[in-house]
């Protein structure tokens, strides 16, 4: 059967500088067969207008809700920030248009919850940007540890930097949303919050957790601008957990850059070997990712290839790769009835065990969780 491209409207796109502009535009672009970018829709007709004739979209609409109201758009993708998530990704549900959301999903848990009935309701393609599951590496580390590489996993360690939460940043008027906790797109929401993604694939789920969550940068510089600017989201995250199979699990993440160390570092111990994953920052879900491996007596770690098949048939950069390799699993979860991307249920789960580092820090106190993950097939 030939289905006709699916029309997508994107809300939130500034060409050059935005990540729909970074990273979704050239995905549903590489994916010409099943989308094609019919609308846009910015702040304002002018900005939309603006974005259009530079990236050649036909339709540029005054806001996200009208765009929403036309019949002819089939997808809404939603790249704004995360507190205008609920009003436009309720929108689009309630017109029965298939979503594609930006991760965070909700500022917590329970605006999450809230989109995700909705969007089982309205039996529509829900899907979540939690792109770290789909890259290359982390499907490859998965058959790795379900293929007994290093037998059972005895323990694992996440230490990385999370970028823009450090001393100073650059374009920080642009970022200033980030450093304002109430926003709900913090360290701990962002970077750590994809990498835990794909770590609870890769590992099973976390069941118990005690955290401790620090401002220890209360006042950032700016470095184009110079002056500063008040921060109230935590740039250092410290947690002790515990995963499904007993397993030990430790966390730290901290703002800033790394300085002569990997970015991120990520050790599993097993009882017959070791595996170690590397990137350069601690962006799990768009930075490149490094595996490394031995078996137990080897005396040291040695490169592990991942095979082609793992990347989906997408291309290796890991911004655009990532992202096509979502939308194309999107476009089969429309086409045949799958569920082989996040959906808006998976972010659910992700975002109970993101609110259990918050409640944990502040109440000094261990948090114990039902394991709720659903991973996602592997490539065939």
């Amino acid at each position: 059967m030939e289905f006709r491209k699916l029309n997508v409207g994107v809300v939130g796109l500034k060409p050059g500088e935005s990540w729909a502009a970074v990273a979704h535009v050239p995905s549903l672009r590489a994916l010409s067969d099943d989308f094609v970018i019919a609308g846009v829709a910015n702040s304002s007709l002018e900005s939309s207008k603006a974005a259009a004739e530079a990236l050649g979209i036909p339709v540029a609409y005054p806001d996200a809700f009208t765009m929403i109201a036309d019949d002819d758009i089939d997808v809404i993708v939603v790249t704004i920030t995360v507190p205008q998530h609920l009003a436009v990704v309720k929108a689009a549900l309630e017109a029965g248009k298939h979503v594609y959301c930006e991760a965070p999903l909700g500022n917590g848990a329970a605006e999450a919850e809230e989109m995700a009935a909705l969007a089982r309701e309205k039996k529509v393609v829900a899907i979540v940007g939690l792109q770290a599951r789909v890259a290359p590496e982390i499907l490859y580390l998965r058959k790795l540890i379900e293929d007994g590489f290093v037998g059972e996993v005895l323990a694992s360690g996440l230490a990385a930097w999370g970028g823009g939460w450090g001393a100073s940043a650059s374009n920080l008027n642009r970022l200033a949303y980030l450093l304002d906790k109430k926003n709900g797109a913090t360290m701990l929401t962002i970077p750590l919050g994809h990498t835990l993604a794909a770590l609870r694939d890769v590992l099973g789920d976390v069941v118990e957790v005690s955290a401790f969550l620090a401002n220890r940068i209360p006042v950032v510089r700016n470095d184009d601008e110079g002056g500063t600017l008040q921060k109230t989201a935590e740039d250092q995250i410290l947690a002790f957990a515990k995963l499904e199979n007993g397993a030990p699990l430790s966390i730290h993440y901290q703002g800033g850059g790394a300085n002569g160390i990997p970015g991120l570092a990520w050790d599993i111990h097993g009882t017959e070997g070791d595996i170690r994953v590397t990137a350069p920052f601690g962006h799990g879900q768009m930075a490149q990712l490094s595996l490394s491996g031995a078996k137990v007596g080897a005396g040291e770690l040695a490169p592990i290839e991942v095979p082609e098949t793992f990347r989906e048939n997408q291309v290796a950069d890991p911004i655009p790769g990532n992202v096509t390799r979502n939308y194309a699993r999107m476009a089969r979860d429309i086409r045949t009835g799958s569920s082989s991307a996040s959906t808006f249920d998976d972010a659910v789960g992700l975002q109970r065990l993101i609110d259990a580092f918050e409640q944990s820090s502040l109440a000094a106190a261990r948090i114990t969780l039902t394991p709720t993950n659903r991973k996602i097939p592997l490539p065939e």
